[in-house]
């Protein structure tokens, strides 16, 4: 039995679905806060299971008779290390076999502006290498879905505007994360390995501009404000403090080349070539 938590989010919801395309349903759990809004898995035949990573005692309800858990990455950054210890303790103590997690790729999070931010990744690593259980380690490049979201939908118009400089980054889509996670998921082997899941390409945002240039045939401009003059931006827009301070510090990390390596596990786990940015962007504007 394979269970996914964060079976509601999006991420969860892709590698469901990508898995009940290779195992029958029955071989797969889902971990859900909310049962209520998980009426489509039960639908399909899953084994719908209610757990909060912030409750030891209905994870380790949620985990009996599990084989392999994939372990998504809490979205709530109040100690998200404890929630995640959580989940593991509980895996432990359930007897589940393997534990894969999604963490992120980056080149050296001590060097990184994002270190703050995203060190829980690899202090959730060590804690579950510490407890001798199988692991798998699949390290996430930054999604493509983060390029609209720091850029806005009016980009066209606006221009993008965005402190990054001429970092770059291996972007990949997450319905190809999702893919490639549910591949690895119903595959053999993968113990105490770690895979960097990244695109097969590095863009920097004034490629980006470069690339919706030509898909619109409008000149879509690059601007590279200071830090400061971002955010005071984003203030401007009354967008909410937390969002204004992600958004400064992803821009910091790409800045700084946090991102810019490829690797070739995704294109390995998906039998073909990772969706490349010119065919993402075209899609999400429609161009």
């Amino acid at each position: 039995m394979i269970l996914v938590t964060g079976a509601t989010g999006q991420l969860g919801q892709i590698v469901i679905e990508k898995l009940s395309e290779k195992i029958p349903t029955n071989q797969i759990a889902a971990l859900v806060r909310d049962a209520s809004k998980a009426d489509h898995l039960i639908a399909k035949g899953v084994n719908v299971r209610v757990g909060d990573y912030q409750n030891g005692e209905s994870l380790l309800a949620a985990f009996q008779g599990i084989d392999k858990l994939l372990l998504i990455s809490s979205n709530d950054f109040n100690d998200r290390l404890g929630q995640h210890k959580n989940a593991i303790d509980a895996a432990v103590k359930a007897g589940v076999k393997h534990v894969f997690y999604t963490g992120v790729t980056m080149n050296n999070i001590n060097s990184s502006p994002l270190k703050p931010l995203l060190e829980e990744h690899f202090l959730t690593e060590d804690y579950l290498k510490a407890t001798g259980l199988s692991y798998t380690f699949l390290q996430n490049s930054l999604y493509a879905e983060v390029i609209p979201m720091f850029l806005g939908e009016n980009v066209i118009e606006t221009g993008v505007f965005f402190p990054a400089g001429e970092g770059k980054v291996a972007f990949a889509l997450r319905e190809d994360l999702g893919e490639a996670t549910a591949n690895i998921l119903v595959s053999e082997g993968h113990v105490n390995q770690t895979y960097n899941l990244t695109g097969s390409e590095v863009i920097s945002f004034a490629e980006v501009a470069a690339i919706l240039s030509e898909l619109s045939e409008k000149a879509v401009s690059y601007i590279n404000p200071e830090s400061e003059v971002f955010e005071g931006t984003l203030k401007q827009f009354g967008l909410p403090e937390p969002i204004i301070q992600m958004s400064v510090m992803f821009a910091a990390g790409i800045k700084n080349n946090d991102f810019n390596k490829t690797y070739d596990s995704l294109e390995r786990f998906l039998g073909r070539k990772p969706t490349n940015i010119r065919t993402y962007l075209k899609a999400v504007y429609k161009l």
